[in-house]
């Protein structure tokens, strides 16, 4: 069985522990050597709402892309991303990188072009994967996120997955909580 690095982009802005929380357990049931990202809370950005919490995971996955992609969008439709009337967004699962995949696939494009745009998926995955290469950009995501310059405010926040703290504690100092 071959496996493929997967890099994903996780928020929610509508009771956002449990639905983060949720997604992580979920994707731990078919992904293999699951890491996560410190946790951002953030404005919203491009959307009338509430505060979004945020994080990236890398994983190795058997999948093909677009069964990894349909069951990301089950999980975000178990979490009430598509129900009726729902308001806000409960969960939200973005694939950022697929291996050293680079294109449109059936609308699905790689890398996401997110990354290089906020600041909220950027400053997680350069966390999480400092020395990982943008496959368009050719630079670390640690080095685009020092380069950034971005107006969108956000912060960490503290938040506990199976009993492990995702955020560091020097994190956290590091970076109040605005006023």
């Amino acid at each position: 069985m071959s496996l493929t690095p997967v890099f994903l982009g996780l928020g929610s802005n509508v009771q956002r522990e449990k639905h983060i929380l949720a997604g992580l357990d979920a994707l731990a049931g078919f992904l293999h050597e699951l890491r996560c990202s410190p946790v951002f809370e953030s404005e919203a950005v491009g959307i009338k709402s509430g505060h979004f919490y945020n994080l990236a995971v890398v994983a190795l996955t058997d999948l093909p892309l677009h069964e990894l992609d349909r069951r990301l969008k089950a999980i975000e439709a178990d979490n009430g991303r598509y129900a009726p009337g729902r308001q806000g967004l409960p969960l939200d699962i973005d694939v950022l990188l697929y291996g050293d995949q680079v294109g449109d696939f059936d609308g699905l494009v790689l890398p996401r072009p997110e990354i290089l745009r906020n600041a909220f998926v950027l400053w997680p995955l350069a966390l999480l994967a400092p020395d990982q290469l943008h496959p368009e950009a050719g630079r670390s995501f640690a080095e685009l996120w020092r380069e950034m310059r971005s107006e969108q405010r956000l912060w960490p926040v503290a938040l506990q997955w199976r009993g492990v703290e995702l955020t560091p504690q020097e994190l956290l100092l590091a970076h109040p909580l605005p006023v």
